[in-house]
Parts: structure tokens; sequence; C-alpha cells
């Protein structure tokens, strides 16, 4: 069979997502949130739940960025789909079985959107400090720096992404 008839058949029977574009951008996202220098220096919790909350806050810088043009809405969407697909996938990984890994993502999609508002206040506002102490740090206030670097680490990302047309974002261009 000819790549061309390959590729015919597998576009037919499993056509290309339009929101697999933006995989590279969300593992962008994914390997920031990991970046050590939030654990290190920054005193975020090295768990699985201070790597869920430092995603989220990655994400959200995304998201609100995405959410200033009408255009982007749908990718906004997309995003946050590729976002359910990995927390569902971690979940089964963990050895989850199908109802409760319902209820896990459920939990963590509402959480993406309380503290997707919450940001969105916050960095509205220009005073990330409660935010951040309540979703990042989970009410365990950090010292004075790290709550310093956190927070100036975040402006950082958010002023870089604010600043770039959205196709560069959606192409992962973002540089962080």
């Amino acid at each position: 069979m000819s790549l061309f008839s390959r590729k015919f058949f597998s576009n037919l029977f499993n056509p290309p997502q339009p929101k697999n574009a933006l995989i590279p951008l969300y593992q962008k996202v994914v390997e920031q949130g990991r970046n050590p220098y939030w654990y290190i220096d920054g005193g975020v919790k090295d768990t699985q739940d201070g790597r869920f909350d430092m995603i989220i806050a990655i994400l959200s810088i995304i998201l609100l960025r995405l959410e200033n043009d009408t255009e982007m809405m749908q990718n906004s969407v997309y995003l946050t789909e590729i976002f359910v697909d990995d927390m569902d996938g971690q979940m089964r990984e963990l050895g989850m079985g199908d109802v409760v890994v319902g209820k896990h993502v459920g939990k963590m999609v509402g959480a993406l959107g309380g503290r997707l508002e919450a940001y969105r206040n916050a960095y509205n506002a220009g005073d990330l400090d409660d935010a951040l102490i309540r979703n990042l740090y989970r009410d365990e206030a950090p010292s004075d720096e790290q709550l310093y670097k956190v927070r100036n680490g975040l402006i950082s990302i958010y002023e870089q992404v604010h600043a770039m047309e959205c196709a560069q974002i959606i192409n992962a261009e973002v540089a962080w």
C-alpha cells in the first residue's frame, strides 16, 4: 500500500483533531510548571498537588491571554480539553478506575475554573499574593523571598505572553 493510501485511510478512520495542534503548547506549559525553580527557589511543594497547582498557574496565564481574543476562544477550549485528557491519563496511570477517575477529573476541572477566576482577578488588581498563597501554597504562607520569586516569575511569564501575538502562542513559540 502506498504512503498516500495509508495516509488516506488513516485520515478517513482517524481524522486529525484540531486540538492536537495545541499539544506542543500544552507540553511547554507542563515543562515550565515542572521547572525546579518553582520548587527549590519558590518553595512550592514538590508533590503531585504542588506540581498540579503550578501547572494550573502557568496554564491560567495562557488561557487568560487567549480569552482576550475572541478568535482564540476555541483554542482556549482545546487547550482545556488537552489538560483534561492529560489529567485523565495521569489518574489512570495511578491505577484509578473509571468511576474514581471521572470524579477526580471533575474536581480538577473545577479547580482550574476557580483558579482561573482567582488569577484573573489578581492580575487585574495587580496583587497576586493572596491568590498565590491560597491556590499555589494552599494557605501555607511561604517566606517573603519565596513568594517574591514565584510572584515575579509568574508576572514575567504573564507579561511575556500578553505581549505576544496569539498565533505565536498557539504555535508554542513561547520561550520562558
